[in-house]
C-alpha cells in the first residue's frame, strides 16, 4: 500500500461544472429559464439588492487573495488629488488659462504640481526595499489607480523596476487606471468603503499629498482609525503644510476641544520624499516586529 495515491478532491471543480453548463447543448423551457443558471453564473442574481452582503465578501476577498498570492505583507498607501499634473503639464494649463479665474486655479496646481516629482521619488525609494526572509514584499506601493498624484505613486514604483498596486473605483464619467499600475495588481471596485478598507488593511505607511473631497475622506478616516484605537499607529505624512494649514485648521480643533493636542502628533508635515522616508524609517527602527532594521 505504500503507493497509494490519495486523490486530494472527489467533486469536480467549478469551472468545470461551469463550462459543462455553458456548452450543454440542452434547450429546453426548464435549461433557457434564469432559474435554471448556476448561481455563480447568473450575474441577474448576483446583482439583486438581497446580494449585497455577498458582493460584499466578494470585493473583500478577490483583492485579499492575489495580493497574497503576490507575497505582498504589507503597502505604502499613497492618496492624493487627481486634479495635480505633473508640472509640464501644470505649465500648459497655465499657458491655455483664458479668464483670471481660471489663470489663479492654474498657478495653484502649478504651484501643487512639484507634489508629483515628490510622489513620485518616495514611491521609487519604497519600491527598493528589500523582501525579508520569507520572501514577502513591504512597502509596496499602493495609490488609487488614477491619474495625477496617483499617477505619480505607481510611476515611481515602475522607475524602479517594482511593481505597484492601484485600487480603482467605478464611476459614472470613467476612471481608467494609470499606465504605470501593475496589471495583475489592478483592481476595480464598486463600494467604496471596501476599497478604503483594502488601503488600510496592509498599510503600515501613507503619503497624504494635496487633494479634494476623496482625499479628505481617506485621510481623515485614517486618523480616526488611529486616534480611536482601531488601528495601530503608523507613520502619516501630510506633504504640504501650507496647504493644509490653508484649508484645515487644525490648532482650532484643538481650541475649540474636539480634538487632544496629541491628536496632532498623529501625522507629519512634510516636504520631500528623503525627509517622509526617514520618518518612516525611523518609526520602525523602534519597532521589534518591524521590518525595517
Amino acid at each position: 500500500m505504500s503507493d497509494t495515491r490519495v486523490p486530494s478532491r472527489v467533486f469536480r471543480r467549478a469551472d468545470q461544472d461551469a463550462e459543462t453548463a455553458r456548452t450543454s447543448g440542452h434547450d429546453t423551457p426548464q435549461t433557457a429559464h434564469p432559474a435554471y443558471r448556476l448561481a455563480f453564473q447568473d450575474m441577474e442574481f448576483l446583482l439583486r439588492e438581497d446580494l449585497r452582503p455577498v458582493r460584499f465578501q466578494l470585493e473583500l476577498l478577490k483583492p485579499t487573495l492575489l495580493l497574497d498570492e503576490a507575497n505582498i505583507a504589507s503597502l505604502f498607501v499613497f492618496y492624493g488629488s487627481a486634479r495635480i499634473p505633473e508640472p509640464a503639464k501644470a505649465e500648459a494649463m497655465l499657458e491655455l488659462a483664458d479668464t483670471p479665474e481660471s489663470r489663479r486655479i492654474a498657478e495653484r496646481l502649478v504651484a501643487k504640481s512639484k507634489y508629483y516629482d515628490v510622489a513620485r521619488e518616495l514611491a521609487r525609494t519604497a519600491s527598493c526595499f528589500a523582501r525579508d526572509a520569507d520572501g514577502k514584499r513591504h512597502f509596496v506601493v499602493c495609490s488609487g489607480g488614477g491619474p495625477s498624484i496617483m499617477e505619480a505613486a505607481n510611476r515611481g514604483a515602475a522607475d524602479a523596476g517594482c511593481e505597484s498596486v492601484g485600487l480603482n473605483i467605478v464611476l459614472p464619467h470613467e476612471q481608467a487606471p494609470n499606465e504605470y499600475v501593475t496589471p495583475s495588481l489592478s483592481f476595480q471596485f464598486h463600494y467604496f468603503a471596501l476599497r478604503k478598507m483594502h488601503f488600510l488593511l496592509r498599510a503600515r505607511a501613507v503619503a497624504v499629498f494635496p487633494g479634494g473631497f476623496g482625499t479628505f475622506d481617506e485621510s481623515f478616516e485614517l486618523l480616526t482609525l488611529i486616534q480611536t484605537g482601531k488601528i495601530e499607529p503608523m507613520p502619516v505624512l501630510f506633504y504640504g503644510r501650507e496647504f493644509w494649514e490653508r484649508v484645515v485648521n487644525f490648532e482650532a480643533l484643538c481650541e475649540e476641544g474636539v480634538i487632544s493636542p496629541r491628536d496632532l502628533k498623529l501625522f507629519h508635515f512634510v516636504e520631500t520624499a528623503e525627509e517622509g522616508w526617514e520618518i518612516v524609517r525611523d518609526f520602525y527602527r523602534e519597532r521589534d516586529d518591524a521590518p525595517l532594521v
